[in-house]
Parts: structure tokens; sequence; C-alpha cells
């Protein structure tokens, strides 16, 4: 398995493996609407094969705290090919997604999801606790990647989000 970076000509392969991952488009035309509104942070497949059969989309978030408007991260989603799911492909994306974002500087990282699964990577929902959001919950996690990232403030998910409120 590659995992690698989205090339230009993936679109299609990504919507049609987040579709089947979701057994629906709607999360297909959030990684649309974040990539065409320069949201989309990092986008990474995973290939077998040349097919690509996972992928990962991380977008920005804002974060206001004392005045100031900080960046984060939102992970989301995470998609693998039904056939392929359980064997290790969405956590080597999620891995890899998480290196990249440490290493480009980047200090927190948000997820919406299952915190079963979630909590093997390091989210927890106490570390989003702090911080105000529409999505607040016990399904709300996050991932301090840095030292220094911000540990309480008012989260805001880049608008294509908004779509699926």
């Amino acid at each position: 398995m590659i995992i690698r970076p989205e090339a230009p000509d993936d679109g299609a392969a990504i919507r049609a493996v987040v579709a089947a991952a979701f057994g629906q488009f709607a999360e297909a035309d959030l990684i649309d609407a974040l990539r065409k509104d320069g949201d989309l942070v990092l986008s990474l497949v995973a290939a077998i094969d040349g097919e690509i059969v996972g992928h990962v989309g991380f977008s920005r978030l804002w974060i206001a705290q004392d005045g100031q408007r900080l960046p984060g991260i939102a992970l989301a989603p995470v998609s693998v090919l039904p056939r392929l799911q359980r064997n290790g492909v969405g956590r080597a994306l999620i891995g890899a997604g998480h290196l990249r974002l440490k290493t480009a500087g980047e200090g927190i990282v948000f997820v919406l999801g299952d915190p079963a699964y979630y909590q093997r990577f390091g989210f927890s929902a106490a570390a989003a606790a702090p911080f105000a959001c529409v999505y607040q919950g016990e399904y709300l996690q996050a991932l301090r990647l840095a030292a220094d990232a911000p540990v309480v403030g008012t989260v805001t998910y880049a608008p294509a989000f908004g779509a699926l409120e």
C-alpha cells in the first residue's frame, strides 16, 4: 500500500471511495467543497496496485481565543472501500496525516466520530471539552500535536461543514 498526497486527477476516484465508504455522497460533496474553497489543508490517498482504496481529508478550522484567531485542523472524513475496511488502511492514512501535519507545524486536530475508534490515535473528548463548538459533545475529540497548541477557545469549522448541519 502506498500513501500519497492526492493528485489533480484523483478527484473521481476519491469521490467513489468516499461514497462507497459512507453509502452516500454527502461526505464526498464535503471533500469537493473543502477543496474548492481552499480549506482542504491535506488530502491523502491510499493506493494498492494503482487503485485508490482509501482517503483522508484534513481541513482548516479556526479557534478564537482571547481576541486571537488561531489555526487548527479538522480530520474529516476518513474513508476506505468497504471490502478493505478493518485492514489498517484507515489507521495508516490517519497516522501519515498526523505525521505530516505535525511536521508542518500544526498544533491541534479535532475529529467528530466514534470515540472507541479515534481514541487509538490519541484523540479524546476531554481534550475537546474546553472548546466551544457547534459539534460539542462526546463525539467531538481533539488531539494536541504540539505543546503550545491552544487548550481552550471557540472552534469554527470551515464553511463547507455548514451543509452537513
